[in-house]
């Protein structure tokens, strides 16, 4: 397999998202928020569809989620990933709604169920920080 392929096509973090993206250097999940309202906004956007309010930062939560949903991926789509692996839509416990796409690991594939207790870990990838979830 050769060495120039990365493990993981890599996220680029733009002004929106690098807070994301970086956020997790010291084990902490961030989502954008609300200054306004204190609504979560998930992927991050520029104005609050709540309020419409412009004041948007991010603020560090749980990391505690559940599994919403999820596949189990025997393809391997490109020669240097693993299969079988978890693909999976977590909502944090922060808010109703609060989703994100993420692989669920630590655990056999076999093994995630809908509703499953899950909780934040990351992949140091470059100057990344990739929020996975393992069984909590």
């Amino acid at each position: 397999m050769p060495s120039s392929i990365p493990k993981r096509i890599l996220p680029r973090p733009t002004a929106l998202t690098e807070a994301f993206w970086r956020g997790g250097a010291d084990g902490r999940l961030r989502i954008a928020c609300c200054r306004t309202c204190g609504l979560y906004l998930h992927p991050p956007v520029p104005i609050c569809r709540a309020c419409l309010g412009r004041e948007i930062g991010f603020e560090p939560v749980s990391g505690h989620a559940v599994v919403e949903s999820f596949t189990v991926n025997h393809q391997a789509w490109r020669p240097d990933l693993a299969e079988p692996y978890v693909i999976a839509v977590v909502e944090l416990v922060e808010q109703p709604g609060l989703r994100l796409t993420t692989n669920i690991v630590g655990c056999d594939p076999a093994e995630v169920f809908v509703g499953q207790a899950v909780v934040v870990t990351f992949e140091a990838v470059e100057d990344l920080f990739l929020p996975l979830f393992r069984p909590d």
